[in-house]
């Protein structure tokens, strides 16, 4: 019979058919201490796993972080509102649109504003071409680290894309401090929505190409298929989110289950694995819902596309505070960022115009901490595809 994975100086580990491992006791051996990180290629930023392996088999991992503590929570309590908002790009520096959203979102709720319908289509436009730059990366760097060079050179040649887009749109490449208390900082340049339709028009095909070169690889799906398993109760009790918990089969969307700006007009699915491809909750799960998670994005910014108010004379900073000083009080805002629940809770003293404390819910974090259950009694080859499965950014890890 299968027994659970010990810790102790004398077992040793035959393979079951699920890729897990099981213990027979009776056989003297000692277990290694390996460090993988913070300087290594398979964790995506200086996070470093404690490996605890007896051969090629881990039987305990353990993430250390503290390498790139940004400091933000402290650093937004001495910054006037409007000005944290570039320390949020610099959290999740790939979804630097979508936390600014959630931010922009806490605050506009402490001073009561009422945004621009136009400034709400113009941001989930942003927002969803951010989720496709961001998810791309994902990807990509996912085929890397199981050893598929060609996908990548693809996925990122067709990402330039938008970051074209968005560097036209206001300046930059990365790091956007585009969206406003109340507004946002450019108005769309003539013909931006076109051009914007025409990358939707573009790239739909293109996701087909990705799916068949690397996601239906036989090689691929050898590697993630069945590993790192993470059933849905665990997900939730972890409290993970995004395709963390969508890949495990739980159908969680802010913008459907917790609707925030114009989500609730649009219509899209909540995306899970169908179990046909993958074993539901695996690793090869989560990339599914990334990658057609593409195809729900870009349903979504048609529609912005076609319904979008048009305004000639349209003033993006119209409802933009020319002083921020919200009323005492505290508020809790989130969003669904590309890796998961984003949120924002902050207290305003009613006497000044900085936040009296500002604590960020960061997805990555939390989504990392479930990496010792899906590690444990997998193989050290194996802990590559999971850790690159939970898709982490260690600027909003280190926060």
């Amino acid at each position: 019979m299968a027994e659970t994975l010990e810790y102790s100086p004398k077992t040793r580990l035959s393979q079951t058919g699920s890729n897990q491992y099981i213990v027979e006791k009776d056989l003297d051996t000692e277990y290694m201490t390996l460090n993988m990180g913070p300087q290594h290629p398979a964790t995506h930023g200086v996070l470093r796993v404690e490996l605890i392996t007896d051969g090629e088999v881990v039987m305990k991992a353990t993430p250390h972080m503290g390498y790139l503590h940004r400091c933000f929570e402290k650093h937004a309590e001495a910054l006037d509102y409007q000005k944290v908002i570039p320390y949020t790009d610099r959290m999740d520096y790939l979804s630097a649109m979508n936390t600014e959203h959630a931010f922009v979102m806490a605050v506009e709720k402490l001073l009561n504003i009422e945004v621009p319908r136009r400034v709400e289509f113009m941001r989930v436009i942003v927002a969803e071409l951010q989720r496709i730059a961001s998810h791309q990366v994902a990807i990509a760097t996912y085929g890397l680290d199981i050893g598929a060079f060609t996908p990548f050179l693809h996925i990122m040649r067709d990402r330039e894309h938008i970051l074209t887009l968005l560097e036209w749109l206001c300046g930059a490449r990365m790091l956007y401090n585009y969206i406003w208390v109340g507004g946002v900082s450019h108005n769309f340049p003539p013909k931006f929505k076109q051009r914007v339709a025409e990358f939707v028009k573009y790239y739909k095909p293109k996701v087909d190409e990705m799916m068949a070169l690397l996601t239906e690889n036989e090689l691929f799906i050898e590697r993630t298929r069945g590993i790192g398993i993470l059933p849905a109760d665990v997900a939730i009790n972890y409290g993970c989110s995004g395709p963390m918990l969508r890949g495990s089969g739980v159908k969680w969307d802010l913008r459907k289950n917790d609707p925030y700006s114009i989500y609730p007009e649009l219509e899209f699915d909540v995306v899970v694995p169908d179990g046909k491809l993958s074993i539901i909750g695996d690793s090869l799960s989560r990339h599914l819902v990334r990658c057609y998670e593409i195809y729900e994005s870009l349903k979504i910014i048609q529609q912005c596309i076609d319904k979008m108010p048009e305004d000639p004379n349209f003033d993006p900073h119209a409802a933009v505070p020319k002083r921020i000083k919200p009323p005492a009080g505290e508020v809790y805002a989130r969003d669904e960022n590309p890796r998961g629940e984003v949120g924002f809770y902050v207290i305003a003293d009613g006497k000044g115009t900085k936040p009296f404390r500002c604590k960020a819910r960061a997805a990555c974090f939390v989504n990392l901490s479930v990496l010792p259950e899906l590690a444990k009694g997998n193989l050290i080859s194996d802990v590559v595809a999971i850790l690159g499965s939970i898709d982490i950014v260690l600027g909003e890890v280190d926060r």
